[in-house]
């Protein structure tokens, strides 16, 4: 186990940490100029010597998963785009990180906006895109000004508005803060909040790809997979599918990241394939003294739990599910021995409650149903039958049972909690049962 902490960009090579290796050289990189003294924007300007459908083809090559938690291919999404028309054609950046337990999109955006930007400019020609938002958390003041900042010093470069660099392509791009809604993660509930209308997620088909903001055709990708899009340009696919090899099927590196009592919460970045165990003890540093690990989340809150005996699994799609769960951010969230399950899921089904959009009945009154259950099991008024409950919520709260996938990743982390730790539930009604006996014969 380390004893101090690791930086995020490894040794600074942008061979192997494509993503953040920039910040070895300066603790953040926030001006343009700057920015392009350490290969920025170079992607861009060589995707514009070139073809859109060609740029097109270089993604495709790379296979660049979706970071923002599906991980669905990039390119092939963007290939779905309906044909130009003429009319508006929009590119938007899930940036409305509000997954309890991530953070990495933050930094990216606080500290390396330009990258973001270039990324998006990349994917805003090879889509011959009008208009770009980075619809952005509103409780992140700081990288929304960094951002409209640098949006200003490209646009005085002329790499924003009207024929781009003498190309003929035309695009702008906005800040856009959301109002604080989990929903709006889900992309067809972003692009309603967008609209200025209730952030409620639409029937699909349409997708968003034919008829997304403003009935245009619209892509929605996350932050951290814009920000690989200039490495990609610049090296080739071969190159990107090279970082993980002998590691992972999937392509590239990932922002991996560990919270809860770990001695060193925080980020890095490393090959997809990297295990679990790694990024606790390697780079958190391990359980805080006198801890153990007793269960984690692999990809934030609305993740299955998993037990210690998969701290050896590698971090990628393929493996985490198999062990029955999901790979989601790749933020791991840690619980010690000293902690209760009943307690620790309780708290996120809480969350999942409160952020519900109300549009479905599943969901709505399906979750607040788990939290009673679990709150009766906590506080030592629960039965047996409580934990029946909601085993059969995992169930009727599963996909295809609701409009969209909030209240299934909410029952993610329960079905965890119950198959792995169920004799923590079922403990919980044995001390109700021996409190009631006990306040009987007194």
């Amino acid at each position: 186990m380390n004893t101090e902490p690791k930086p995020i960009y490894g040794d600074g090579n942008p061979e192997t940490h494509p993503l953040t290796w920039r910040l070895s050289k300066q603790e953040h990189v926030r001006s343009a100029d700057d920015y392009e003294t350490l290969e920025g924007y170079a992607g861009f300007k060589k995707a514009l010597t070139m073809p859109p459908k060609d740029v097109l083809e270089v993604i495709k090559a790379a296979t660049v998963k979706g970071r923002g938690g599906a991980g669905f291919p990039a390119g092939i999404k963007w290939s779905l785009m309906a044909p130009n028309d003429g009319g508006p054609r929009y590119l938007i950046c899930n940036a409305d990180e509000m997954e309890p337990g991530t953070f990495k999109d933050r930094l990216l955006m606080e500290k390396l906006p330009h990258q973001l930007i270039e990324g998006m400019l990349i994917a805003g020609y090879t889509l011959e895109a009008t208009q770009g938002y980075i619809f952005i958390r509103g409780e992140y003041i700081e990288a929304a000004g960094y951002l409209n900042e640098a949006l200003e010093q490209i646009r005085a470069k002329g790499y924003l508005g009207e024929n781009i660099l003498g190309t003929g392509w035309n695009f702008e791009m906005h800040v856009h803060t959301g109002a604080g809604r989990y929903i709006c993660g889900e992309e067809t509930a972003l692009i309603n909040s967008l609209e200025g209308r209730r952030a409620n997620p639409r029937t699909k088909p349409p997708f968003p790809q034919v008829a997304g903001a403003w009935g245009r055709p619209t892509i929605v990708n996350n932050v951290e997979t814009y920000n690989n899009l200039p490495a990609i340009m610049l090296r080739g696919p071969e190159w990107y599918i090279g970082l993980s090899a002998g590691k992972s099927k999937d392509p590239g590196t990932k922002i991996y990241g560990a919270s809860g009592k770990v001695k060193f919460p925080g980020l890095w970045e490393l090959p997809f394939g990297t295990t679990a165990r790694e990024v606790i003890e390697d780079h958190a540093g391990g359980m805080r003294d006198g801890l153990k690990l007793k269960a984690w989340l692999p990809g934030g809150a609305s993740t299955d739990f998993l037990a210690v005996e998969h701290i050896d699994l590698p971090m990628d799609a393929e493996s985490i599910m198999k062990a029955g769960s999901r790979l989601g951010t790749c933020l791991l969230m840690v619980v010690d021995e000293t902690q209760c399950m009943v307690s620790a899921t309780r708290n996120l089904e809480e969350f999942f409650a409160r952020e519900s959009c109300g549009f479905c009945t599943p969901c709505r009154d399906g979750l607040p149903w788990a939290v009673k259950a679990l709150k009766a099991l906590e506080d030592g008024t629960g039965k047996k039958e409580d934990i029946d409950h909601l085993q059969e919520l995992t169930r009727k709260l599963w996909i295809g049972k609701t409009f969209c996938a909030h209240a299934p990743g909410a029952m993610e982390p329960l079905m965890g909690a119950l198959k792995h730790f169920r004799g923590e539930f079922e403990a919980k009604v044995v001390n109700a049962a021996a409190q009631t006996s006990n306040v009987e014969q007194a």
